[in-house]
């Protein structure tokens, strides 16, 4: 073990002189990686973004071609941030690489870990990320999903006290302001909520945008988001959690919008408040109340985000039942539904399909660590 994990930091270190083209020739495989702890669930999850996020192709970018120069590999385009088959994916994974660090310092998979991140976390790479954005027509470039992960990933680094977190953090500053800034400038134009179960909807990312704000001290963004979910939510009533989910959602509209909500009111308002939002949540301590998705086709990258939809219901239960009172008769139910589609969704975190592969780790640590209701 120790053996397959100085290769990978020595093979790490040797990839810090290449150019994105050969970085990408040499992705990071399962062997170059520690086996997982047989009871350290988070190993797997661990091994899951080393493997990918140095892992070029297969590779789906969003990405606004103003000229034939524009034609370029994922790696050119967005070099810190090209693997793990898309660009938010990639963030995520990186994302979930240093959350490992911070929870489990004792991880045989740190070595592999601090590697893969000192290859994204450059200088010269983030410059090329900003470059990308200065692009026409890329103004709203992963707006807000990945744009809220990349935040919550500096958030992650900014909570620690760790001399590498902290210059890895100072690396992704010149991201973080731009992204902060263009945000800011976009919330007063949003209208509407985006009530969507997929990387549009806008309470997911407003709660991870302002667990940010609050970690970083940035009062003025915190009071932008803030003021924006009350504009858009606080009158809501009856969600129609009976329609969800959709075929192809990995957010709940409803649940979302509640974990959003327990961000931004005081404790006896929020109460009052999921009283008539969701009047459906039981009080007899039932976990029937919600099922789990169902996913009929684990190699359908669409149909498979339903595995994704259990383990971010179960994380915005635990942080709803977090909010409420002590006594509140709907904390039993809220925690039932929420172990049952916590035990699906993890069960259903593998290497053996990369349609989930690539990013349900993320969403499984997210869970595990209690990252969204002060896990630490």
């Amino acid at each position: 073990m120790k053996r397959s994990t100085g290769l990978a930091l020595a093979a790490a270190l040797l990839l810090a002189g290449c150019g994105p083209a050969e970085k990408a020739a040499n992705d990071t495989t399962s062997a170059d990686i520690p086996e997982a702890r047989p009871d350290a669930v988070n190993d797997r999850f661990a091994r899951l973004a080393l493997t990918c996020v140095h892992k070029e192709y297969p590779n789906k970018i969003s990405h606004v071609m103003n000229t034939a120069e524009d034609a370029q590999t994922p790696a050119e385009l967005t070099p810190a941030f090209y693997g793990c088959f898309d660009w938010h994916s990639s963030v995520h994974g990186h994302w979930l690489l240093v959350r490992i660090l911070k929870t489990d310092p004792a991880s045989p998979m740190k070595p592999a870990i601090i590697a893969a991140l000192d290859r994204s976390f450059t200088d010269a790479n983030i410059a090329a990320e900003l470059a990308y954005l200065d692009g026409e027509g890329r103004k709203g470039f992963e707006r807000p999903y990945g744009t809220a992960w990349l935040l919550q990933l500096v958030a992650e680094l900014d909570e620690s006290d760790d001399p590498k977190l902290k210059t890895w953090r100072e690396t992704l500053r010149p991201l973080e302001e731009r992204i902060v800034a263009e945000t800011q400038e976009w919330l007063p134009k949003l209208a509407y909520p985006i009530r969507l179960g997929t990387h549009n909807q806008s309470a997911f990312a407003f709660g991870l945008m302002i667990d940010y704000a609050r970690q970083v001290g940035n009062t003025a963004f915190e009071k932008a988001l803030v003021d924006k979910s009350l504009e858009f939510h606080r009158s809501d009533v009856n969600c129609p959690l009976a329609y969800e989910p959709s075929g192809e959602d990995f957010l709940s509209p409803c649940l979302m919008e509640a974990d959003l909500m327990r961000r931004v009111m005081p404790q006896a308002e929020f109460a009052a408040w999921l009283d008539k939002f969701l009047p459906q949540i039981p009080a007899d301590g039932s976990g029937d109340w919600l099922t789990p998705g169902e996913v009929r086709d684990p190699t359908d990258g669409k149909l498979v985000h339903l595995d994704g939809v259990n383990l971010s219901r179960a994380w915005a239960m635990e942080g709803i039942a977090s909010a409420l009172p002590e006594g509140d008769a709907r904390v039993p139910a809220l925690l039932a539904a929420s172990k049952a589609h916590a035990t699906s969704g993890l069960a259903a975190v593998s290497a053996d399909n990369y349609e989930g592969s690539h990013w349900l780790g993320s969403f499984a640590t997210y869970l595990t660590t209690r990252r969204g209701i002060g896990g630490s």
